[in-house]
C-alpha cells in the first residue's frame, strides 16, 4: 500500500513538473533576481526608507542636480560631503533646509550618504552661460588664482576639497558671494580671502567657466 501511494505522489510530482516547470523555474528566477537586486540596492543605499529619497528633489537622481541653485553630489570627493553634513548638523554652516536634514542622520548615515554619492558618475551642468568672453575672463581667473592647488589639476575636487568642474552656476556663484561677504567660512580661510579680493563681476566669470567645465576621470 505504502509503495502505491509512493508512487501516486511520483506520478502527481511528475505530472506538476510537466505542467508547470517552465512556469516554476521562471517563478524562481524572478525570485532570485529579486532577492539579487534588493540585497545590492540596501547594500548600497541603505534599508527602506533611503536616506538618498530626501536627496533627489534638490540634488536631482544619483546627485547630479537639474537645478543650477542646487549643488550636484556626484563625485564629490566622500571626505569633502562628510564634513559639510556634519557642519550643517552643528550650525557652521547654514542653510535653512540642510541644517534640520543633515541632524537627524547618525554618523554612519553620513557615511553612508556621502560614499554613495562619490560613487555616482558625474554629468555635464546643461544650463551654463552661453557668454563665451565670461568664460574666458573666469578661466584666467582660476589659472592665476591658484584653484587647482586645492581642488586638482582637472578642478574635480579630492580628499576635503569638493569637486567645482560641471558644478551648478548660480550655486557656484552664491557660494563665492558667500565667502566674499564671511556668511561661508573655512578653516583654513583661504577660500574667504580669495573670494573677497574678487570683484563681483569676475566672481560671475569664474562660476560661469567652472560651470561649463567637462567633467574629468579623477
Amino acid at each position: 500500500m505504502k509503495k502505491i501511494i509512493a508512487l501516486g505522489v511520483i506520478a502527481v510530482i511528475a505530472v506538476l513538473v510537466a505542467v508547470f516547470g517552465r512556469d516554476l523555474l521562471d517563478l524562481y528566477r524572478l525570485q532570485t533576481y529579486i532577492t539579487t537586486s534588493t540585497e545590492a540596492y540596501q547594500a548600497e543605499r541603505g534599508n527602506w526608507p533611503h536616506l538618498t529619497d530626501a536627496c533627489t528633489g534638490c540634488h536631482g537622481s544619483h546627485g547630479n542636480s537639474l537645478n543650477p541653485t542646487y549643488p550636484s553630489l556626484a563625485g564629490q570627493p566622500a571626505a569633502y560631503l562628510s564634513a559639510q553634513l556634519r557642519n550643517f548638523a552643528s550650525g557652521q554652516r547654514l542653510a535653512p533646509h540642510m541644517g534640520p536634514l543633515a541632524m537627524t542622520l547618525s554618523p554612519d548615515e553620513i557615511d553612508l550618504l556621502a560614499k554613495f554619492y562619490a560613487r555616482q558618475s558625474v554629468g555635464a551642468d546643461a544650463a551654463v552661460s552661453p557668454d563665451e568672453g565670461l568664460k574666458g575672463q573666469g578661466k584666467q581667473l582660476v589659472q592665476t588664482r591658484g584653484c587647482t592647488a586645492c581642488h586638482g589639476a582637472q578642478l574635480m575636487g579630492h580628499d576635503a576639497f569638493p569637486r567645482l568642474a560641471s558644478q551648478g552656476q548660480d550655486y557656484l556663484l552664491a557660494q563665492l558671494n558667500a565667502f566674499a561677504s564671511g556668511k561661508r567660512i573655512e578653516p583654513t580661510g583661504a577660500m574667504q580671502a580669495m573670494a573677497a579680493a574678487l570683484s563681483a563681476q569676475e566672481r560671475q566669470a569664474i562660476a560661469a567657466y567652472l560651470a561649463a567645465l567637462v567633467p574629468q576621470p579623477r
